[in-house]
C-alpha cells in the first residue's frame, strides 16, 4: 500500500511528514477536513468536498491557507505521487500554532495537509449480506450551535461510541438526539424505506449534510421515489422496509439488523440495491467524463 502526504508545498513519505505539537489540530482537534475517494485514479465529488471543506472552515472561523483552486491541484499531485490505482484522500486545515490557550486569536498558519492512501473498501458480503447497527448516544462538539453540520476532527465521542458498539459485533453506531431521535452513523448517513418512500432525518436536526446523502437525495428524485426529511426514531428502523447507510468510501452498506432486530427479511432490499447501482453509474458517468 502506496501512501503519500502533502505538507509544506511537496508530497512526501508518511515518516518524513512533520507538523508542530503546538498545532492546535494536534493539541485540541481544532480542524476541519474532508474523505473522499478515487475511481479509476479519478477523485469523485472533489469539488463539492471542497466545497464544504470551506463552509466547515468558515462556521468556526478558521481561515483558509490558499485557494480551493489550489487545494484541488495539491490534491492531484499527492495522488499522482502516490501512484495508487485508487486512492482515499483525507483533506485537512488546522487553526495552526500557537500558545496552548483556548483563545483563537493566537494560533498562526493555518496548516493544510493531505493524504492520499490506497483505498480499503468493504468486503463484498458486506454488499451481499448487509450490516447490522447499534444505535446509541454520544456528546459530539458539534451538537453546539455554533459547530453544527460543521466536519470537525474532534471525533472522541464517536470514537469511544463506535468502538463499544463494534465490542459487540456491529458493523456501526447510529447516534441518537437528546430527545431518542436517530440522527446518523457515527462515519454515516441513515436512510429507512417503508411504504413506498425514502425517509432520512433533516440536516437541520444536527447531522452532517452528507455528500453521498445528497447524491442519494437527487437519484431518488430523478427516479420518481418519494423523498422524506423529518425525524425518525429507532422504532422506524425497526418497522421499515429497507434500512441502509452512505459515505463516500463505502458508498450505500444495507443494514440488516437494528439492535438486534431483524430488518424485513434480514436481506439487503431491491430499492437500496437499485439506488446502489444508480449512483455507481453516476459515479462512472462523472469520472469517465
Amino acid at each position: 500500500m502506496t501512501s503519500k502526504v502533502w505538507i509544506d508545498g511537496a508530497p512526501c513519505d508518511p515518516e518524513h511528514a512533520r507538523i508542530s505539537v503546538f498545532d492546535r489540530g494536534f493539541l485540541y482537534g481544532d480542524s476541519v477536513f474532508e474523505v473522499l475517494r478515487t475511481y479509476g485514479g479519478v477523485p469523485f465529488a472533489l469539488q463539492e468536498h471542497l466545497d464544504r471543506l470551506a463552509r466547515s472552515a468558515e462556521q468556526i472561523w478558521i481561515p483558509l491557507p490558499m485557494s480551493l483552486d489550489m487545494i484541488s491541484r495539491e490534491v492531484h499531485r499527492t495522488l499522482e505521487a502516490a501512484g495508487n490505482e485508487d486512492s482515499s484522500i483525507r483533506v485537512v486545515v488546522t487553526r495552526g500554532s500557537g500558545p496552548m490557550s483556548l483563545d483563537l486569536s493566537t494560533a498562526r498558519d493555518p496548516q493544510l495537509v493531505i493524504f492520499a492512501a490506497e483505498v480499503v473498501t468493504p468486503a463484498a458480503q458486506t454488499y451481499r449480506k448487509g450490516v447490522s447497527v447499534l444505535t446509541g448516544r454520544a456528546s459530539r462538539p458539534t451538537d453546539d450551535a455554533l459547530a453544527a453540520g460543521v466536519k470537525a476532527s474532534n471525533y472522541l465521542s464517536s470514537l469511544l461510541a463506535v468502538h463499544a458498539a463494534k465490542r459487540q459485533g456491529a458493523y456501526e453506531v447510529v447516534l441518537l438526539g437528546r430527545s431518542g431521535e436517530v440522527l446518523e452513523g457515527a462515519t454515516s448517513n441513515i436512510f429507512a424505506f417503508a411504504e413506498g418512500s425514502l425517509h432520512t432525518p433533516r440536516v437541520e436536526a444536527g447531522i452532517l449534510a452528507g455528500i453521498t446523502r445528497a447524491w442519494i437525495l437527487r437519484l431518488a428524485e430523478a427516479m420518481g421515489i418519494r423523498v422524506v426529511q423529518s425525524p425518525l426514531f429507532p422504532r422506524d428502523l425497526y418497522a421499515a422496509d429497507e434500512v441502509f447507510l452512505t459515505s463516500s468510501i463505502r458508498e450505500v452498506v444495507p443494514v440488516v439488523e437494528v439492535d438486534g432486530v431483524r430488518i424485513a427479511s434480514g436481506a439487503p432490499g431491491p430499492m437500496t440495491q437499485r439506488l446502489h447501482r444508480a449512483y455507481r453509474d453516476e459515479i462512472s458517468r462523472h469520472c469517465e467524463s
